[in-house]
């Protein structure tokens, strides 16, 4: 996977488009089109974006941050998805205009791309470009979730726990302390368990050479590690937008 370049924040919708690098080939007039009819929001920490069985108004890009997707019923939740930028937050719900499966609620600060969705609606069927892209993104979206049910089905709650661990501090050295990317309650609801069940299982993991205290993992052992813990890019792979490329005369 290659490294974006960098870009300065942006600061209209329009340049946000601009910097998302899955909507390179879209052209653009067709930027400007949506531009039109968007705004960049700010969005606070702890924010609810949209509620469960809401019909959507906007189409929202993710530009920046990240949201947590969220299945209710009554007070409980769980966590289906974290999303991390850029992304399109549940497009299913805004084409089709049909009421959103989930809740998202900002984790930490966040910025986002509304556009009116019936502009959206309207431009990804008249667009070509804009389609493929939009095609790629659900596209990501969907294997994501077919990797994280075969990662529920297919993984003891060990195994879940130390390839989730094992992908965060892949790549350093034995002793490095690397922060974990989100609460524990948020990381064992993410893996199909409680946090009860989460904090048990990691003095299993430990005697498997990789350590948790507080809120730091550290490798202690990585042969023991990845002996016990082996990742599979067809469970724990990174998976790209990648939108299909026309030929033209």
């Amino acid at each position: 996977m290659g490294i974006e370049p960098e870009h300065e924040v942006a600061s209209t919708p329009r340049e946000a488009l601009a910097q998302t690098g899955w909507l390179r080939s879209v052209a653009a007039d067709t930027l400007d089109r949506l531009a039109k009819q968007a705004v960049l929001h700010r969005v606070p920490a702890g924010s609810t974006v949209f509620e469960q069985a809401e019909t959507p108004a906007f189409a929202l890009l993710l530009v920046s941050g990240n949201v947590e997707l969220l299945a209710v019923r009554g007070t409980e939740e769980t966590l289906v998805e974290f999303v991390l930028a850029p992304d399109l937050l549940l497009p299913a719900a805004v084409l089709n205009s049909q009421p959103y499966l989930l809740r998202a609620r900002v984790l930490g600060e966040a910025r986002l791309v509304m556009i009116q969705a019936e502009t959206f609606r309207e431009t990804v069927a008249s667009n070509l470009d804009l389609c493929l892209a939009v095609l790629a993104c659900q596209a990501a979206q969907f294997r994501r979730q077919i990797k994280h049910a075969k990662n529920l089905q297919l993984r003891s709650v060990e195994e879940r726990i130390g390839c989730y661990l094992l992908k965060i501090i892949e790549g350093t050295s034995p002793g490095t302390p690397v922060k974990l990317p989100l609460e524990k309650r948020l990381i064992a609801s993410q893996l199909g368990m409680t946090r009860e069940t989460f904090s048990r299982t990691l003095a299993t993991v430990a005697r498997h050479g990789i350590r948790v205290d507080g809120d730091v993992v550290c490798l202690e052992d990585a042969a023991a590690a990845g002996i016990r813990f082996q990742l599979d890019p067809l469970i724990d792979g990174h998976e790209p937008m990648r939108p299909i490329r026309i030929k033209r005369n």
